[in-house]
């Protein structure tokens, strides 16, 4: 599989072309796979029967597949974090292009009764996010347990990276989560919360975003 990924060195980012072998991609799936089963979110999402685990494992693949397709997978350089960040806009949206996929993850992950509740959530967190011009949108992002802390600087180089790119392209960047601590990370490495919503599951989702300099200058 010919891809990209986004690996960081020493504070400076760079962009490898890459051909995959079956075992690399595998860690990367594998390592997704096992943040995955932290997140509500998706632990909500994967129907919960004898065949859980390999129902992420068929969402990590599908996650990781994704992101390598469209050049949006970060890697630390410790290869323990691991983030998917989206450049898209609301022009991206495709429903009978992504049909096939979709179908897949009914099938594979959620069942169909937890498929139409997404689809009811997914309306709202959707509008959330910018109707016009493009974005970042931060899909997933995930460290390994024994790369979390601050004295382990893996979160903060990433949140760079986000930070690089969005000031690249000068684009703003979204993301949500259901976590109050992952929201307070968040806010501490400089996004703003912009937005609070009663989940149906009883969580608060927290709706954070980061805008650039530039653009808050042109406002």
């Amino acid at each position: 599989m010919n891809a990209k990924y986004t690996i960081f060195k020493k504070h400076i980012f760079f962009i490898f072309a890459l051909k995959f072998n079956s075992l690399e991609r595998e860690e990367i799936i594998q390592n997704v796979a096992t943040l995955l089963k932290e997140i509500p979110s998706s632990m909500e999402v994967v129907k919960n029967d004898s065949k859980r685990d390999q129902r992420f494992q068929y969402l990590a693949t599908h996650m990781v597949d994704k992101a390598l397709e469209k050049d949006a997978l970060i890697i630390s350089e410790n290869q323990k974090g691991f983030a998917i960040l989206f450049k898209t806009s609301k022009k991206d949206e495709n429903f009978w292009k992504e049909l096939p996929e979709q179908l897949g993850l009914v099938w594979n992950v959620t069942g169909i009764k937890k498929a139409l509740k997404i689809l009811k959530t997914q309306k709202f967190i959707k509008s959330q996010r910018p109707q016009e011009g493009e974005y970042l949108y931060c899909w997933f992002w995930g460290i390994l347990e024994d790369s979390r802390g601050a004295d382990k600087q893996v979160g903060k180089e990433m949140k760079d990276e986000f930070y690089r790119q969005a000031n690249l392209y000068n684009i703003p960047l979204y993301a949500e989560t259901r976590m109050r601590q992952n929201s307070l990370v968040y806010q501490r490495f400089g996004f703003e919360l912009f937005n609070e919503w009663q989940h149906p599951s009883g969580d608060t989702m927290y709706f954070l975003r980061y805008i650039p300099d530039s653009l808050k200058t042109k406002k």
